[in-house]
This record gives structure tokens, sequence and C-alpha cells, in this order.
């Protein structure tokens, strides 16, 4: 292997971890001061509120189950999407392989937690009034990230190709 790819693998690892490191901090600090301050309503004002709460479900809180065999599943089901993904990241190149990374760095922030908390810490939740957005974490932010680029590189890809035509 050149020292070219070399590096770009080392990089690439390294945005992964930096990824998944900002999650963790960012969830072990508001769990922290949810502990400290015995609230799980931390930072509350007009548009954004900083208020934990554990996610047992998917994305944004969704399919949340009572029963482990369901939490189980989903999270087998999870660990097999994850290592499609790496594998996706090895085949790719330019905005989709960037955009599989962001994808994976948030997607095994959240992993972690199902897997050593049983659920996953979510405490951003913007809002207008009494309308809520789901509330979510900062893996989750890396995540939608990655998929609006991907997206968006298909787009951009298919526009090309058919002006080729």
């Amino acid at each position: 292997m050149s020292d070219y790819l070399k590096k770009i693998s080392l990089s690439n690892f390294f945005l992964i971890l930096a990824i998944f490191l900002l999650d963790r901090i960012s969830k072990i600090y508001v769990i922290d001061q949810s502990k400290k301050s015995l609230s799980n309503n931390l930072f509350l004002s007009d548009y954004l509120n900083i208020s934990l709460m554990w996610n047992e479900g998917i994305a944004f809180g969704l399919f949340a189950f009572d029963e482990s065999f369901f939490y189980n599943f989903i999270t087998i089901l999870i660990i097999m999407v994850i290592i499609i993904v790496f594998f996706m990241i090895l085949k790719n190149k330019g905005y989709k392989k960037y955009s599989l990374i962001l994808i994976l760095g948030g997607a095994l922030g959240n992993l972690y937690d199902r897997i050593f908390f049983g659920a996953v810490p979510d405490f951003i939740d913007f809002h207008i009034g009494d309308f809520h957005w789901f509330v979510f974490n900062v893996a989750d932010i890396f995540i939608s990230i990655g998929v609006i680029i991907m997206i968006l590189s298909e787009f951009m890809v298919t526009k090309t190709s058919n002006e080729e035509l």
C-alpha cells in the first residue's frame, strides 16, 4: 500500500474517531450535569432545550420497545448495517465516502450507548412554541449530515449522467 493510501485510511480513521469522541464527550457531559442538578432539564430557552432522555428505539426515538427481544434484534440489525457501511466506505470515494464516514462515526457512538447503557442518551430539543422536533444527540447530527450529503451527491451524479447523454 502506498504512503498516500495509508494517509487517506489513517485520516478516515481519525475522522471516525473524532466523531465518536465528540459524541461520547457530549453525552458524558450532559449525563454528568443531569446527575449533579438532579434534573433532566439542563437548559431551557425559547427555541432550544438541553433535556436528557434515554432512547431505547432507533433514530429519534422511533420504534422504542419494552421487549428485550426486539431491542436486541434492532441492535443486531444496527451492527449489520454498520458492517455494510464500513465495506461501502472501502469501495467508495469522494463525497459518498465522506458521507458514509460521517454516518459510521455517528452510528458507532449510538451503538456504544445501546450496548453499554441499554439506551441512547438524547438531549438536544429544538422547538418553536409547543411544537418540538425529535430529541437527538451529536451522533444523530453526523448521521443526518452524512445522509443529506449522500442524497445530494446522488442527485449530482444523476444530473451529470443525464447531461452526458
